[in-house]
């Protein structure tokens, strides 16, 4: 009897489809399999160690910062393992140096400067000025833990800034904004003297930048000492919101 050849074409054609198909799927699954791979040897996962750290310098640091800031204004963050960065540093952190800035949820510093977990220290308050527990915290990020820089970090339209030039009087925030009052009467100033004021704002967000350092210096003789040795630096820059970048103040 004859075999009936449409059939068997047919059945030929279909044979190849799926065979076609699977190669596909196959080769899909390797080039996916092959890119998250890739993707995940990209992720960084070390933190910095102990003799990494002493091998540093502050103008190191300050360069790294920079070089940072300048991936996150072009929107080219480091890629990182953040779960295997926290494991890393369970036991101990060696963090380059230690910022202080204002409470702004705006001024994300970790990614304003692209780094990553144990790479620095951070203290906020509304402000970004020094008290006493903010300057022992300063003393134990350079002198217990090796910190190499302490950077003030100011920020353009500061709340607390403009609260501080208009006298603000409410609960608490009366008080706290006393720390940031120096700024603004130290800064001679003929014109509009008022939060509406971008100018004179800018200008008292740099004095207080300015005048908080000049507060670390006065009231903690051991970063004065540390930073007279050259084992630290201590020195200021401003955020602007309006680009990400940072200007630092020489």
């Amino acid at each position: 009897m004859m075999k009936n050849p449409l059939k068997i074409i047919v059945v030929t054609f279909t044979f190849f489809s799926l065979l076609a198909c699977n190669l596909e799927k196959k080769t899909n699954l390797e080039e996916s399999n092959s890119e998250a791979k890739t993707q995940s040897e990209a992720l960084v996962e070390k933190v910095l160690s102990k003799q990494e750290q002493d091998a540093l310098t502050p103008d190191q640091v300050i360069k790294s910062l920079k070089e940072g800031n300048v991936r996150f204004t072009n929107n080219d963050l480091t890629k990182r393992d953040h779960s295997k960065q926290v494991r890393n540093s369970t036991l101990s952190q060696f963090p380059k140096a230690i910022v202080l800035s204002c409470v702004d949820s705006r001024v994300p510093v970790e990614d304003v400067f692209d780094r990553g977990i144990g790479d620095l220290f951070v203290a906020r308050v509304a402000g970004n000025f020094v008290n006493e527990d903010i300057l022992g915290s300063m003393e134990f990020a350079c002198k217990v833990s090796g910190s190499k820089l302490i950077l003030v970090m100011g920020h353009e339209h500061c709340g607390a800034i403009k609260a501080a030039i208009d006298d603000v009087k409410l609960g608490n925030i009366t008080s706290m904004l006393g720390n940031i009052k120096p700024a603004v009467e130290s800064i001679e100033y003929a014109g509009e003297r008022t939060s509406k004021n971008e100018e004179f704002v800018h200008m008292v967000c740099e004095s207080n930048v300015k005048n908080t350092i000049d507060q670390i210096r006065i009231n903690s003789p051991i970063l004065k000492e540390m930073e007279a040795n050259g084992e630290i630096k201590i020195v200021g820059s401003v955020y602007d919101m309006d680009n990400g970048k940072v200007v630092w103040l020489e």
